[in-house]
Formats: C-alpha cells, structure tokens, sequence
C-alpha cells in the first residue's frame, strides 16, 4: 500500500505530493515499482490547519477518478473518517475506506457496505481525530487494540461489508506512545491470530524515530525492520512510503519462510 498524500503539511513529504500533477506522478510511480494499492489522502493525520470536508473533497475526488483511469488494476484506498467524502470517493472509483481514526463516524462503514468495498478498521485510542492525548494510557494495549478493532469488523460485516474486504489496523502511534506501539508490533501475531487480514502503518512514524533516535529522514531502516517483523508474525498489508524498498525485505521475509 503505497502513501499518496495531497497534502500541504505531510510530516514525510513537507507537501512534495500536494500538487494534482505530482500526486498522479506518484501514484504512477507507485504501481510501477510493485505497489498493489494507492492510498490517497487529503488530510494530514496530525494536528494542524483545519480542512474541512469541502476542501478534503477537492483534494481527493479528482485524484481517485484519475488514478481509476490509469491504472484500472491497482486497488484505490482513501484515507479519510468521513462518511461524505467516503461517499464521494467510492462514487469517483475507490475500492477501500481507510478509516485511520477508529470509527469517529459510524456512517463510513454503512457507505462500505452500500458501495461493495473494503474497510480498514483501525484503533486510535478512541481520540478525535488529529488530536494527540497528552498521556496515552492501558491496561494492556494490545486486549484494547483486539477489543476495539474486532468490534468494528464485526460491525461492518454485519452492515453489509464484505468479509474478505475488510482488514484491522492497530494504528501505530494513533492514541499510543512509543512504548505501546513498540508493544504491539512484538505481539503483532495476536492480532493476526484472529483471522482477519492484519495491515500496518509504521513507515518512518514517531515510534521508530524515537526508539533510533533519528529525526523523519533518517528512519528508513529501522521502518524496514519493523516491516519485517511484521510480515513475519502474519501482517498482510504494508502501508509504505518507499515501494521498492519495501517489496524487497518483503520477498525476502517471504524467502525466509519459504513461501511464493
């Protein structure tokens, strides 16, 4: 899953994909070097200038739309939490709602159901979105992440989402710290031990920065070994700043575990 963002303010990119040119030569880029799906964002995770859903529109619509005109076999994922511009998307050619925030607004997964796509179902603390708790804490992060991210898969399929199309995301660093999020990729096989497709979102996040002591530019190793990490204890999806790189630690965890 290759990271589109037509934002201003990305903490990776500074903005580098904001443009609508630019974001379509990164989604080319993207597919050319391996990437199974686009996920195509319009609103920076973090906290920061407030976007509305009108300019959220803007900035994502168009892209899907023209992303589904080039590249027909790529599956099209948008990151967003609101239930109009999932609506909006899945009309303009998306095939998954990736909901990064944990389900704020319920409707998203009853647009899921009306358009037959996929979900992503993720756990962010319960916090609001772009918000960042001043001090996360659990008993035990990973019984709330199951309990949380369970839950909303169960909810989905029951209001009509497909089984097969949707995954869970413990959401590294959403509503966590360093601590919990390191504490999740170490029992990620728990999560992946309950059947549903697990997908991770750890490229070059605050948790490896932290533990390696590097600032954002300097974190692609130690996102390559947490990738692998993850693809061994079953992790299926893989949302990733580098493509190539990261098509190639996988094959080679794959290689390891011999399998095709």
């Amino acid at each position: 899953m290759a990271v589109v963002n037509r934002t201003p303010d990305s903490f990776f990119d500074r903005g580098a994909t904001f443009g609508f040119d630019a974001a379509l030569a990164a989604a080319d880029r993207a597919v050319a070097e391996g990437a199974d799906i686009i996920d195509i964002g319009g609103v920076k995770a973090g906290p920061g200038d407030e976007v509305g859903v009108a300019e959220e529109l803007r900035r994502v619509v168009d892209l899907v739309a023209a992303v589904r005109r080039a590249h027909p076999e790529v599956i099209i994922s948008v990151d967003t939490w609101r239930a109009e511009v999932g609506e909006a998307v899945a009309e303009a050619g998306a095939d998954l709602l990736n909901d990064t925030w944990g389900g704020p607004d319920p409707r998203l997964a009853e647009v899921a159901a009306s358009h037959g796509i996929g979900l992503v179902c993720a756990h962010a603390g319960r916090q609001d979105p772009r918000t960042r708790p001043h001090r996360a804490g659990y008993g035990d992060v990973v019984g709330d992440v199951l309990e949380h991210v369970v839950a909303e898969a169960e909810r989905a399929v029951a209001l009509g989402v497909r089984r097969d199309a949707v995954l869970i995301d413990p959401a590294h660093d959403f509503g966590k710290n360093t601590r919990h999020s390191l504490e999740i990729t170490r029992r990620l096989d728990e999560l992946t031990g309950t059947g549903w497709p697990v997908l991770v979102a750890v490229s070059n996040k605050d948790f490896i920065g932290e533990t390696l002591g590097q600032p954002v530019e300097r974190r692609g190793v130690g996102t390559t070994a947490v990738l692998g990490v993850s693809a061994w204890l079953g992790a299926r999806v893989f949302r990733v700043h580098d493509v190539a790189g990261a098509r190639r630690a996988l094959a080679a965890v794959a290689a390891l575990q011999g399998t095709p």
